[in-house]
């Protein structure tokens, strides 16, 4: 039996930017309780081999099929990258804002580049761009990028889902020149340029966050001890990305010190990079256009994990081996959500969240369909709205349920020693 030859991925990526151009991405409009937006850019480069000859400059830009057929994009070797930021102080940043991350966490989470739209912002495409010159001093509107399309809006809640801060437009832009472009990132924030392919059969982990972050102020430690108590924690799941950056040239003593002595540590010292959250569902709506049509479920190039971990919420499987071109958005929906260390929460959310399931299901079968006529429909909205609906119905039940069970403890306890 011969051996199955790997998949290539920039003609997949060729594909897929293809769809995006010409797939209108799903709109939410904004409330009017609610107008304030934000957008991100996922920018996305492809690098010739190492020994391919020097390059000619282009006068004109190349279309996007003409790219792909360009000689040092096809050239074995070549290699297509996405560009992901490490921010040692995220501070407002939206994804920290949606992630609700804590900063001295030992592990270091990855977002795109992008921010609030401002007053005078011509749109969210204009807002993404000037947040990536702003943040990383990339110029997307420079004649070496070219604005590919825009993905499915997403919603940025608090509080469990019910409160709405803002909607967040991510938009794909494609670097169309070979050599790699000089960068002035903000103190504290570092690109990684990862290549497409090390997310296409990517390891699987988790991050844990405290549950009582999202209920109760900072100020109230008290309550926030007594709720992590009986809540636990939220699980989500996360994808482990390959580091493979070095720490840059520092300026001061006390700088190279400190990158001498990185550099001296064996690769298990460097902080584990982890994609999640919605950074991570909006990377799996990007690859969840890189599977040609026809493409059967044995020649799948998105592998996901079986473990029961992350793989399963609610009754609904969010990452299977065995996952078919027409549902891949599923996982994209999917992996925003938590599961709780408690079983106990996760079963009550299974029973309250049948809405929850039906409209994941309901968006398989929007994808299965191809059905353009419901392009409008806020899938991750719907979704987003049942599931916290379930989790804050869920909540209530466990908290009573513990509150019930640690009041007749008291009683009976109170029963046996003074009364028996």
């Amino acid at each position: 039996m011969s051996q199955r030859r790997p998949v290539s991925v920039i003609p997949l990526l060729a594909e897929a930017l293809t769809k995006i151009r010409s797939t209108p991405p799903r709109i939410i409009t904004s409330p009017p309780t609610q107008p304030r937006r934000a957008a991100v850019a996922l920018v996305i480069r492809v690098t010739p081999p190492r020994s391919f000859p020097q390059i000619p400059s282009r006068q004109a830009q190349p279309s996007l099929q003409e790219f792909f057929q360009l000689d040092w994009v096809t050239a074995p070797g070549a290699v297509a990258e996405i560009l992901f930021l490490k921010r040692e102080n995220p501070g407002e940043d939206i994804t920290a804002i949606a992630n609700n991350r804590v900063n001295q966490s030992p592990e270091a989470h990855v977002a795109f580049p992008g921010g609030r739209t401002e007053e005078g912002d011509e749109g969210g495409r204009y807002t993404a761009m000037r947040q990536t010159w702003e943040e990383i001093g990339l110029d997307l509107a420079e004649r070496d990028f070219t604005c590919v399309g825009q993905l499915d809006d997403r919603e940025i809640t608090t509080s469990l889902g019910k409160r709405l801060l803002m909607i967040l437009s991510p938009f794909v832009f494609l670097q169309l020149s070979p050599v790699p472009l000089a960068a002035d990132p903000a103190e504290g924030t570092t690109l990684h340029w990862l290549p497409i392919s090390s997310l296409l059969n990517p390891k699987w982990s988790t991050v844990s966050v405290d549950c009582s972050s999202r209920l109760a102020p900072r100020q109230s430690l008290l309550l926030r001890y007594a709720i992590r108590a009986l809540i636990g924690d939220m699980s989500f799941p996360a994808l482990l990305l390959p580091d493979l950056t070095r720490p840059e040239q520092a300026k001061s003593k006390k700088e190279k010190s400190e990158a001498r002595l990185e550099k001296a540590l064996p690769p298990q010292s460097y902080k584990q990079l982890k994609l999640w959250g919605l950074s991570l569902g909006m990377t799996l709506d990007l690859l969840s256009f890189m599977v040609m049509d026809g493409h059967s479920t044995s020649g799948s190039i998105l592998k996901f994990p079986d473990h029961a971990d992350a793989d399963d919420v609610m009754g609904v499987k969010l990452f299977s081996g065995d996952v078919r071109a027409a549902v891949l958005r599923a996982p994209s929906l999917t992996s925003v959500f938590p599961r709780f260390s408690y079983p106990d929460v996760n079963f009550w959310i299974w029973v309250f969240g049948k809405r929850y399931r039906e409209v994941v299901r309901g968006w398989e079968v929007s994808v299965k369909t191809r059905g353009a006529g419901d392009r409008r429909v806020n899938w991750t909205g719907a979704a987003l709205s049942t599931f916290y609906a379930a989790i804050r119905k869920a909540l209530v039940v466990v908290i009573v349920v513990r509150a019930v069970l640690v009041l007749t403890g008291a009683v009976f306890s109170t029963w046996w020693v003074f009364f028996r």
